[in-house]
């Protein structure tokens, strides 16, 4: 009996085994391509316009309440992180607002107004879309379609006429919708927000940057008032 035992046992012990072996691990599951561990992440070419370090690192400043306002006037330039555009139909003002730790304030941009060669009647701030319209690329180019040059015309009663109207050739779509979205993220953005926060305050203003003499953008809004004399 004691003999029958022993062998009962070493048949289980060997089944056992058999089932051990034929046993694997269980496959380490791959990672989905570009999210490896220290895998460099995707450059954002549309990026936020960041506050400076402090206000003193722009052109004017001043305290409303906590809070302090401070700006520089940027005339008919359009700054962004990764490049700068133009608006001959708007002037830009770069507002960065600071206050003390965990400061919040909400943000509108009805609460500022831009006064302009001390005329009576200041602007009023415009949303960022709606330059859009007017902005343009300095670093794109037309390609040269060669139709711009003076077409003769058919000639129908001994006179040539010249067809001398411009060929216009518009940004591709692809472009435009990146310089969109570039000033787009620059823009001031609204809301309640946790300061310090920055952006692109843009104004309605169709004259050429040499007559403007006098600046002065005005802050009113659940901080207090102030006004910053800016530099054109």
């Amino acid at each position: 009996m004691r003999i029958r035992g022993r062998w009962i046992n070493a048949l289980w012990i060997a089944a056992l085994c058999c089932c051990a072996s034929g046993q694997t691990p269980p496959a380490k599951e791959t990672p989905p391509a570009g999210k490896e561990a220290g895998a460099p992440k995707e450059p954002n070419e549309y990026q936020r316009l960041p506050p400076r370090a402090a206000p003193t690192d722009y052109q004017s400043h001043a305290k409303a309440g906590a809070v302090t306002i401070a700006a520089d006037f940027q005339a008919h330039a359009v700054p962004t992180p990764s490049a700068t555009f133009n608006d001959d139909d708007y002037v830009v003002c770069e507002v960065g607002l600071f206050g003390p730790p965990d400061a919040r304030l909400k943000i509108s941009i009805a609460d500022f107004t831009l006064r302009i060669n001390e005329k009576k009647t200041p602007l009023e701030s415009r949303p960022y879309g709606m330059v859009f319209s007017s902005l343009k690329d300095p670093s794109w180019e037309p390609p040269d379609t060669g139709d711009s040059k003076s077409k003769t015309g058919i000639n129908t009663g001994g006179n040539g006429q010249q067809d001398s109207t411009p060929v216009v050739v518009h940004m591709p779509f692809p472009l435009q919708r990146a310089m969109e979205q570039k000033v787009q993220k620059a823009a001031m953005p609204e809301g309640d927000r946790a300061l310090p926060e920055a952006g692109l305050i843009f104004f309605s203003y169709h004259g050429k940057e040499k007559g403007i003499h006098n600046v002065e953008l005005t802050y009113s809004g659940p901080a207090g008032k102030v006004i910053l004399r800016l530099t054109p």
